[in-house]
């Protein structure tokens, strides 16, 4: 089997949306993917190939955060997502370095994500919280992640991070 890790392109939505749609317990996640795409808010979308069908994807889609001094571009990452018969194979490494990879030549200096801590630190995402960073009412802020695409990338950001409200649409 021969696996491609490529850019979304168009006329792939209908299978991202059925690989979100079996990855997570509600379709809540394909539509926010629908939601970011249709706001022009999908920055970097990257799709994971099998012998010519999509069984993966990974999204990252603008961030702000309350205190940026230097202005660096901050990103999303969220979902990520495998179709069940692909999980636990790489398919979801793969696809994080390479959007990590990808987001790094749109120009952002920074990646944030809500996950498990355990998972997501094997790419080197850190706790936000240890950085100043918090995330709405400050419940789920152990989840939320953190990594520098570059030297320094991290200094002075501080604060609230806030989502595209296409995030809204999760709950």
């Amino acid at each position: 089997m021969t696996s491609i890790i490529r850019p979304e392109r168009p006329g792939d939505e209908d299978a991202i949306r059925a690989i979100v749609t079996a990855a997570f317990p509600t379709p809540a996640e394909a539509r926010l993917v629908d939601a970011l795409r249709d706001a022009g808010a999908l920055t970097v979308s990257v799709v994971a190939e099998q012998d010519g069908a999509l069984v993966g994807h990974v999204a990252f889609s603008p961030v702000t955060v309350g205190t940026n001094p230097r202005q660096i571009r901050v990103l999303g990452l969220a979902p990520v997502a495998v179709a069940p018969k692909m999980q636990k194979q790489g398919m979801g490494k793969m696809l994080i370095r390479t959007g990590l990879d990808a987001a790094g030549r749109v120009g952002a200096g920074a990646v944030i994500l809500p996950g498990r801590v355990g998972y997501y630190s094997r790419f080197g995402f850190e706790s936000a919280k240890a950085s100043g960073l918090t995330w709405g009412d400050g419940a789920h802020d152990d989840y939320l992640q953190v990594i520098g695409l570059g030297q320094n990338a991290l200094d002075g950001l501080s604060g609230a991070v806030g989502y595209h409200t296409a995030f809204d649409t999760l709950y």
